[in-house]
This record gives C-alpha cells, structure tokens and sequence, in this order.
C-alpha cells in the first residue's frame, strides 16, 4: 500500500543526484500572432549579442505596440498533442505497440518546473491533473484559486513589467540568421516557438515542451538545444540582501528552467525602476547551483531532481485507471505535502475527443 502523501519537506531528498540523461530534441513548433499551432520553424529567432551596458528602454511601445495574449484562454497540453499527432508516424517506427510506448510522462516544461521548485518554494500552491491514456501519463496544469486572483488583480506596473521582458527580447532578437533586431515593430505575446524534448529522470521516460526564447547564431553551434538561449530580465541590485534573494529565489527558476530543456546559458538584462536595461549578464546554467553554495538557505539541485523523480514514482504508484475521462488532482497548498484526489468526468478532464480519437 503506497502512501496517501508526498512529503514536500527538503530532508527526505537531501542525498545523490538521480541520472537524468542528456535532452534530445525530438521536433519543435511555432505558435503565430493568433497563437494557432503551426509544425515549423516560422518563430525561430537568433540572438545578437548585446553590450554590456545597451540601456535599453523597455518602456517603448507599451501604450501603442503591444498585443497581449488572452491569459483567460487555457490551452492545456493542446500544442504538445498536436504536434504528437504530426509526428505520430515517425514516433510508431519506434515500436510495434502504441505511439507512444516510448514515453512514460507527456507534459511541458513549465509543469516539470513547478514541480522542481516545490522543496524550496514552501508557499507557493499548484495543481496538476494527471490522465492516464494508452500506458502514458499526461500531465497538465490547472491554475489554483490563490493563483487566479492573484493574475486577476495584478496592477498596471506589473502588467507593464511582464512586457519589459518581451521588449527585452525584441531588443536582442533577430528573425533570420543574418538579420538584425528591430524594436520598433509590434510585441505580440501570442507569438512563441517551442522545442519538444526527450529524456529519462532515473526510470522515468519524459517528452515534453518547453518555450524557447533564441538560438545561437553560429552557424558551427552545436544541435539543438545546446544552442538555444534563455532570456531574462531582473531588477538592479544594490544591496546584499537583494543580492542574496536573487541568488535563492529568482536564479532557482532561471536554473530549472533551462536545466530541464538542456539550454546551457541565460542572457539576462537588469533594468533600472525607470525600465532602462543598464547592464547585461550571462549565466552558464550548469554553474548557476555552484553561486548559491554557502547561502543562507540556499538550494541544492540534488534536492530539486530527487523531489520530481519521486513525484513522478508517486504518479505512478496513485494514478491506476487508464481512462481518458478520469483525472488525478495532485495538489500542493502552501506549506502542506503533496496529496491528490479522484474525478471522473469531471471539468478537470483535459484530453480532448480529436486526440483520443485518432491515438486509439
């Protein structure tokens, strides 16, 4: 008999790193100004690396060059699957059973994230529906109470701060390899590309998604996604306490983030009140864990990776009936353990007919 709960405390996952393999690129996509999928490459961009000092304004276009995507409209894992559709015949070729006998877990990126965070993110609440389909997990998110209202209410500055970080994009994007930025041109949020990933955490079999925001442009790059970039933006820091909650906080997410798709460096620009970028700095992901040693409460990546190993053991121990119309809710509230509860036709089912449909 398993157990009706998943810790959350730090202890239990304090001991050796699981094997987590390399990141395979098995495809990607793009999403357009409308945000309807399209199987290509139409939304790659290249960096053009900044100076160290660009002061750009991320103010620019805010009031008359921005089209906002409509966060009310949940897609649910609806990109990944139609890309799965897209691909099922390459992914048939594998074995002789199911589509996807390849894969334990369909998910994306920013699931697995929350999940990797939860040991040192005590307040923070999530949910997660997991449906078990033809022998694979699917695992989607559904957006918590406290969550909503926190979107719902947010103020203007923050509405403006979340575009900062796409005009920074825009600042240091170019839509062809030999091209150059342009920031006068509309900020559509709807606009997005994303790499579809394969890897194994311990036994675990994983495909999922995950935004991409630039590539290299070195045409010598290595394959994809060692040569993709992140891009972040954060607050200047003058003092050592602000310093110290980037280090715990913020550089835990930029590090899951790109640990998990297997991009090796984020470009961050740190931006003034006045939303002026005034300096630009490159973090190697894999040297991100060795800033917070010695931190008061700091992180240990070793805690993050054996956590969601043994979430996704728990997923599989809980999540019995394979049935397409039954969700499991796992749910995490603040400062509380991992528990889960049961439902059957219910508004918490994801998979849509056209997928089950033409997966069976």
């Amino acid at each position: 008999m398993y157990a009706a709960t998943l810790s959350t405390r730090k202890e239990p996952y304090a001991r050796c790193s699981p094997p987590f393999k390399e990141r395979v690129e098995e495809g990607s996509f793009s999403l357009d100004t409308e945000r309807r999928f399209h199987h290509d490459k139409s939304q790659m961009r290249y960096i053009v690396e900044p100076d160290e000092t660009p002061n750009f304004d991320l103010r620019n276009g805010y009031s008359d060059r921005y089209i906002k995507r409509d966060e009310n409209v949940r897609k649910n894992l609806e990109h990944i699957l139609q890309w799965i559709l897209a691909n099922k015949s390459k992914l048939m070729q594998r074995t002789a059973a199911s589509a996807l006998a390849d894969f334990d877990f369909v998910t994306s990126r920013g699931r697995l994230t929350k999940v990797l965070c939860t040991p040192y993110e005590g307040q923070t609440e999530w949910s997660l529906a997991v449906t078990k389909f033809q022998g694979v997990f699917y695992i989607n998110e559904v957006e918590t109470a406290s969550a909503c209202q926190g979107r719902q209410n947010r103020t203007e500055s923050h509405e403006e701060n979340i575009y900062w970080g796409y005009k920074f994009e825009q600042y240091i994007c170019a839509d062809k390899i030999d091209g150059t930025p342009d920031s006068t041109g509309v900020v559509n949020s709807n606009e997005a590309y994303y790499s579809v990933v394969r890897t194994r955490l311990s036994d675990h079999r994983l495909l999922f998604s995950g935004e991409v925001d630039c590539r290299d442009k070195d045409p010598n790059a290595p394959a994809p996604p060692a040569c993709y970039v992140e891009l972040k933006t954060s607050g200047e820091m003058y003092t050592d306490k602000q310093r110290s909650k980037f280090r715990r906080f913020k550089l835990l997410k930029w590090w899951a983030q790109s640990f998990l798709l297997g991009v090796p460096r984020i470009v961050a620009g740190f931006k003034n009140d006045d939303g002026l970028v005034v300096s630009v700095r490159t973090y190697r992901t894999a040297e991100i864990p060795q800033l917070v040693q010695g931190e008061y409460l700091g992180w240990k990546p070793e805690v993050c990776m054996n956590f969601c190993s043994d979430f996704l053991s728990f997923v599989k121990r809980v999540v019995i009936e394979d049935d397409p119309h039954v969700v499991y809710l796992f749910s995490r509230k603040a400062l509380s353990d991992v528990t889960f509860t049961v439902h059957r036709n219910s508004s918490y089912s994801f998979l849509p007919d056209w997928y089950v449909t033409k997966m069976s």
